[in-house]
């Protein structure tokens, strides 16, 4: 299997969301030939201006590309743009490669790449670790599962979009592991929100706290940025709730489907639905705004 460079691959790229728009940019930005489509015709249009080629349909778009990405919202996005009459695997030909970048069920992941198969098409599970700005950066990190060799292929595209990526195992591996990374982001959103809370009880200026918090080494690093916006109140989305919420239901599923125990996750699942259910266009960060709110502290937006 050739190696996915420039010169050899046209690209077609479904889901142009926060992080797809971002990574078909940059992708634009190194010279692919790069075909478009998001059920949001704006989204596909903004970046149309960038020298990429807007496809009617999914049809169109599979049917004249080599490597197919897509950047989805859930489950049911994704198997709604690949199966069916008018999916990719109706339109792309035999030998066409997915790397499939949504967050979504090690199931789902290895029904895809079961389905592609039998038309002739590899699947590559490469779920993304990063946040927007990381995404604008190209510094991701992506998780893959699947086959080395295609793996391989696609490195050349890896290296534009991502820091670092590793290839986890078979089929579902890859978004397997994205559970496992998201698990420690949201419950450890919550482990801080409850810090912060106990120490602004215990009487500490919530400023300092935060400045200083941020400055000790129990912080990581996808956290870090969090701190500076909510010192100054600001949930606007980069990691939306929503999203933040699918993921806890799908790391809870996984856990109850491997019978494993995960008290912590659900409190933080708990919590995190609760702010969604007044707060859908929010950063998931604004659990920290949840349990002030409950400890009797004012807050602004």
């Amino acid at each position: 299997m050739e190696s996915f460079t420039k010169d050899r691959a046209k690209l077609g790229f479904v889901g142009l969301g926060n992080m797809g728009s971002r990574i078909a940019q940059r992708l634009l930005d190194h010279g692919y030939q790069l075909a478009l489509y998001d059920s949001d015709v704006t989204r596909a249009a903004a970046l149309g201006s960038s020298g990429g080629v807007v496809a009617k349909n999914v049809l169109e778009l599979a049917s004249n590309a080599d490597v197919i990405l897509s950047c989805l919202t859930n489950d049911a996005a994704v198997l709604s743009v690949y199966t069916g009459s008018e999916g990719v695997f109706a339109g792309a030909r035999r030998g066409t490669a997915v790397l499939e970048m949504s967050t979504i069920s090690p199931e789902t992941s290895r029904e895809l790449h079961v389905v592609g198969a039998r038309h002739g098409i590899d699947v590559l599970d490469v779920a993304i670790s990063g946040s927007t700005p990381a995404a604008a950066q190209g510094i991701l990190t992506l998780l893959a599962g699947g086959n080395r060799e295609l793996f391989r292929s696609a490195e050349p595209i890896f290296q534009i979009i991502a820091k670092q990526y590793f290839l986890l195992g078979d089929s579902g591996s890859g978004t397997a592991m994205k559970l496992v990374v998201n698990t420690l982001l949201g419950v450890g959103m919550q482990a801080i929100a409850e810090a912060v809370v106990l120490g602004e009880k215990a009487g500490l200026d919530r400023k300092r706290l935060l400045e200083v918090l941020s400055k000790t080494a129990v912080i990581a690093p996808a956290h870090m940025g969090k701190l500076a916006r909510v010192a100054v109140n600001d949930y606007s989305p980069q990691f939306p709730l929503r999203l933040m919420n699918k993921d806890f239901e799908l790391i809870l599923k996984a856990a109850a489907k491997e019978h494993v125990s995960m008290p912590a996750t659900e409190a933080a699942f708990f919590v995190n639905s609760e702010e969604l259910a007044g707060n859908d266009d929010k950063d998931f960060s604004a659990v920290l705004q949840r349990m002030e709110e409950v400890a009797g502290f004012e807050t602004t937006s």
